[in-house]
């Protein structure tokens, strides 16, 4: 399982934890994840985020 940073805000979303708060079950798969995903700190859109080692 991967780990995606959002740039500006520094929000990790974890693929083995998901985002359950927001519906997101725990093993989703980042390019899983609906279109209109936005991260939960400050709202940006996938587009934004980077994978992380």
């Amino acid at each position: 399982m991967k780990k995606y940073e959002c740039e500006p805000c520094g929000y990790i979303y974890d693929e083995a934890a998901g985002d359950p708060d927001n519906g997101i079950a725990p093993g989703t798969k980042f390019e899983d994840l609906p279109e209109d995903w936005v991260c939960p700190l400050c709202g940006m859109g996938k587009e934004v985020f980077v994978e992380v080692e």
